[in-house]
Parts: C-alpha cells; structure tokens; sequence
C-alpha cells in the first residue's frame, strides 16, 4: 500500500493514524502506542507492505498495530502473498521465510523435486504436480484462496496429503512384504493340551472367541512370523483365546512370552493363566521386576534351560539377562502401552528361529480409518460379542454437588456383600486443575465410614505394595478401593459392581470406557457413575453424553478419534507408524483410500519410483515397521 496521509490524532486518546491507498481502496493503520521516529517513517507517499487483521473502523476500513515494512521505492514487490509460519523461541518469521525461500531456489530444479507419483496415478486422483504443490503452499498467489490454503482443502494441500498417505501405506505393504518373506516355525494344531484346556473351562467360547482363535491358529501354522493384533471390547475374553494361542505354540516345543506394561495385570494375568494351564501339565513362570533377586534368579534360569513354558511378566522380560532356549510366540497385552523398541527386543529374543510368532492385544477398538492406515500391517482379530451371562452396565452422569448422596449408596451396596471403585485421576494436589486427589478421597471415606473397609492404590505405590492392595480387594476384604487410573486396564474383580469415576468431564473417551469395563464383570447388575464438575465446556459435554449413550467400543472409538485424533489408540505405536502431519484419516478417507490402491500399484509395476517416493517422505524411519 502507498501512505496517503498521516497524523498525530486524539480520538479519544492520542494516537498515530496513517491513511493507506492501494489502487482505488482506502486502508486505515491506527498505533495507538508510537514513537516519535515512526511517525516520520510513515510520510506520506512511502510504501509498505502489512500483515494483520482487518477490521471495520469508524472511518472505513482499518488495522490495529500492524507489522509492517517499509518498501523501497525501487524495491519490486512480490508476486506471492506472504506466508506465515509457526514460530518457535528465538527464531523469528524473517528467518524462517529466509531459510525456506533459499532451499526453494537451492533445491529448484535438483532431483528433489521430481515427481515420484506416476502421471497416470497423477491423471487419474486429478492431482497437481508435486512442485507445483510445494510453491504454491510457500509462496501462495495473490489471487489463492485464503480459506482453502488455511483450511487445507486447496490443491495443492491435496497433493501433499494424498503423497504423505501414499508414503504411509508404501510403508506399511513393504514392511508386511519384507515380513512375509522372513521364516518362522509352523506350529501345527495338535490339540492334546488345546482341548484339556476347552474342557476345563466352566463356560463355551462365543462365536467371535472360535472365528479369532481359528484365525491365529492359522497364522502360527505358517512358515513366516504372525503378527496378527487381537482386538476385542472390555471384558470380551481375549485372555482366552490368548491361552489358546500359547498352547498351540507349547504343543509343538516352544516357549512362549507374555508381557504386560504393569505389574498388577501381568500379576492377574500370571493367575488366570496358571489356573487353566498348570493343571494340565504347562509350566507357567512370573518375571516381573519386583522379584527378589533370588526368584528372579530361579525365574531366568528356568526360561534359559526351557524348563518354563510360558513366562509372563512385564518389561523384565525382554532385558538384557534374560534368554529364553526356545521362544517361538511373544503375546502383547495392551500394545501401544509399549514402546516399538520394547516390541522389537522382546520379538528378537527367539534364539532358535529367526523370528518369534507376535501377537499383540488391545481393549481399546481401533476405528476402520485406523486400520487402514497406521495398522495397515497388522492382520486383525476382531472379537464383537461379549459372553453370554453379562448384564448390562447403568451409566449414570452426577454433579459434584451430590457427592455425599452417591456415598451413603456406596455404603449401603457393600454393607450388602458388594465392591465399589472410586477413580480419582491425579495423585496429588495440583493448583491449576484442582482436582479431587485419590489420598483426600480414601482419608475422607475412611473417616466418614469407619465401618467400611477402604484401600488405596495409585502409581506411586511400589508394585509389591500395590499388589497387596489389589489382592486384599479380590479377596474381598477391601469393600471400596480408591484408585488412580492404574487400574483401567485388565483388572477383573466380578463382585464388583459399582464404579465412579471423579471429574469424569476432564478424562478421554476411550480411558472412560476402559474404567467402566471394570464392573459388569459377572451377572449382578453394574453401574458406572461418572461424577463432574459444573459448568460443563462443549467438549467434556459431547464426551460424555458419547459415553452414557453407547456401551458399543468400536463407536465410541469412532467418535474419541473424531473428537480428540488417533494418539488415544496408538500410544508408542507414534514413534514407528508414520505419523500424518497433513493429512486427516477421518477427513481425507477418500484420499486415503487413494493412496492404498496407488501404492499397491506402484509397488507391482514401479517399484524404483516407489523407493523413491519412501526416501523423500520417511528415510530411515522405515526400520520401525518390524514392531
């Protein structure tokens, strides 16, 4: 713009106002903090160039303190609008654009910017060269869209997104490809220890239990490594179906590893397991770091010499002293708790054989979206029905303010035989959420109702500590336990019947439905009570209404990535997946399903442009994809 007038005004307060022309249009600047020399910097007949927001002042059109900078009069003015850019301490929006505008012209015309995506996949997704894409997202043209550029929809945001999806799935099919082409042993369906187990159980699988058990007895019958992912809503008997897998992998000669990420579920785990396994003859041994160094001692030694058949612990397993003689499957629970090398190390320990058989659980549903694109590599069980026997859970919403009425009825249910949670999220005192702490909780019930046996556990607590905790309530001689979140995930106690869960309005979706999968357990009716603090914002409101609507897992993952993005369910998983940085998988579906098929395509007929596609996008990060 051209400087037109300027003057020292009082409109109430003193004030600097630059009267701006460009072409016929009239653009007010109003400084109403200045400098005596920016007055004399904007004389009239002097060129800038602003940024800032316009807005509708008394006078016309105007900004408020803008940027700006003065132009040279024989200075050419860009032909691009100017782009603005995240900024970080320290650096400045000069530098950056000065960075980026220098690898412009040092890359233009390199290799860097030939386009690996075949033209005819180009023609056929009406996809603008990739370029093309770059600059104009860099130095956009004047007559852009603003809002498609900032909104992502414009082309050239198109063609980003649709390469980096297209990056992500080259990533994944190579990794299935370089997976299938390595060896493992065939562990053939024999059945002796499979049907002693069948047998002894006091109930029948369901059918999705049977469709998920065939599908991984399947798996380990192939001559390349299973990594097959078992997922399953709360309480839908995954840790059958588990045990199944391990004694196909015992039949036929080999060790098999479980790790869970705490102590408390590895513990419950470790118990289920030995209940069904032990009495026909399997070997179960416990490797937790926790152990006293002589069990720990006898434990390792027992895996190393392959007299234990199925250890199960925690991350103590996959440690440098531990050597299993045979490891044939590592079992997974609750995989994206783990991080990828923690994956890769446990994987690694079969000594006999090239590669383990794996296969990794989870209770959190992982939505269509979320298959298709950072579990791409996975084969998946799915199982959708709950056993048979299971009423229903009531979910009921409360305000803090009844507090003391939600007491008096979680004293009168265990006074009658029955076990109550309270979930409290923080362990202690914090200023800026001031939340309710698990210790204020448990010392304010336990002077209120000396009659009821309360306990307390939370993350701090050393693992033997919380264990004791956890027995003595299994035990039933803990009638209430306020808890921190340690115990959403696996714990099962089917006396239990009653939950609450504090300052729900502040906890993820899928957390809540993890917490509630606590109760409901057995036959007796279960409620969920989820206590909040008024006034509810928008987004604790459409979180909680998701949660007392639906009990169905896989919806209410849905609507958790749709409200919150896929870091709920993927967990570690972030750091070997390619992550997204463009592309929406819920938004872009239609890209996504896109870029399946192109890479499919390309890895068959145009696999030296799909290498190069992999380098530019990923480089070395490939090397994750084993987890």
């Amino acid at each position: 713009v051209k400087i037109f007038h300027t003057e020292v005004a009082y409109r109430p307060r003193r004030q600097l106002v630059v009267q701006t022309r460009d072409g016929n249009e009239v653009l007010y600047l109003r400084f109403l903090n200045f400098y005596g020399s920016q007055v004399k910097q904007m004389a009239a007949g002097k060129r800038l160039r602003l940024f800032g927001e316009v807005r509708q002042g008394f006078f016309g059109a105007e900004m408020v303190h803008p940027r700006y900078r003065i132009v040279a009069a024989d200075e050419p003015v860009p032909e691009a609008l100017t782009p603005v850019y995240g900024t970080t301490a320290g650096v400045s929006q000069i530098a950056i654009r000065r960075v980026i505008d220098r690898a412009l012209e040092a890359l233009d015309g390199q290799s860097q910017f030939d386009d690996c995506v075949p033209a005819a996949i180009q023609d056929q997704q009406r996809l603008q060269p990739f370029r093309e894409s770059v600059f104009a997202l860099h130095r956009p043209s004047p007559s852009a869209s603003l809002s498609s550029l900032a909104e992502r929809t414009h082309p050239a945001w198109r063609r980003i997104k649709f390469d980096e999806l297209l990056s992500q799935q080259l990533a994944m099919k190579k990794a299935r490809a370089a997976r299938d082409a390595k060896s493992a042993p065939a562990m053939t369906p024999r059945d002796k220890i499979t049907k002693a187990m069948l047998a002894a159980l006091p109930f029948a699988l369901t059918g999705a239990q049977r469709r998920a058990a065939d599908e991984i007895a399947a798996d380990l019958n192939k001559t390349h490594p299973m990594q097959r992912l078992l997922q399953g809503d709360v309480g839908s008997g995954k840790t059958v179906v588990a045990a199944l897998a391990a004694a196909q992998a015992i039949e036929n000669g080999f060790q098999v590893a479980m790790m869970a990420p705490t102590e408390i579920l590895a513990e419950q785990h470790f118990r289920k397991l030995s209940e069904m396994l032990t009495p026909i003859g399997v070997t179960v041994t416990w490797l937790t770091g926790s152990l006293k160094v002589k069990e720990k001692r006898e434990a390792t030694a027992a895996i190393a010499h392959g007299t234990t058949q199925l250890a199960i612990g925690t991350h103590a397993l996959f440690q440098d002293g531990v050597t299993f003689a045979n490891l044939g499957l590592a079992i997974i629970d609750e995989q994206h708790r783990f991080g990828v090398g923690q994956r890769l190390a446990l994987r690694e320990k079969a000594a006999v054989v090239e590669e383990a058989h794996q296969l990794m659980m989870s209770a959190t549903p992982i939505p269509r979206t979320l298959s298709m694109s950072y579990f791409a590599d996975l084969d998946v069980s799915i199982i959708d029905e709950l056993p048979p026997g299971r009423t229903p859970i009531s979910t009921r919403l409360l305000a803090d303010s009844r507090r003391d009425e939600l007491l008096e009825r979680i004293r009168i249910a265990c006074s009658a035989g029955g076990q109550a949670y309270w979930v409290c999220p923080l362990i202690e005192e914090s200023e800026k959420l001031q939340l309710q702490t698990a210790v204020d909780t448990f010392e304010r019930i336990s002077t209120e109702f000396p009659d009821l046996r309360v306990g307390l556990v939370h993350g701090r607590m050393k693992p033997a500590e919380k264990n004791a905790v956890m027995q003595k309530f299994v035990a039933n001689e803990i009638q209430l336990l306020v808890a921190t979140t340690v115990i959403e995930v696996g714990v099962d106690v089917s006396n239990a019947t009653i939950m609450v869960i504090e300052h729900a309005e502040r906890m993820g979706l899928s957390q809540l439905h993890q917490l509630r999968g606590r109760v409901g357990r057995g036959a007796k009716q279960s409620a969920c009570v989820l206590l909040y603090q008024s006034p509810l914002g928008a987004l604790a409101k459409a979180r909680l209404k998701v949660i007392y609507e639906s009990t169905d897992g896989f919806e209410i993952a849905r609507q958790d990535l749709l409200i919150r993005g896929p870091g709920e369910h993927l967990g570690a998983r972030q750091s070997g997946a390619p992550l997204l940085r463009f592309a929406d998988i819920e938004r872009d579906i239609d890209l996504l399903d896109a870029a399946r098929d192109a890479a499919t395509w390309m890895l068959q007929y145009d696999a030296m442009n799909a290498d190069k596609h992999l380098a530019r996008w990923l480089g070395s990060r490939q090397h994750y994809l084993k987890a």
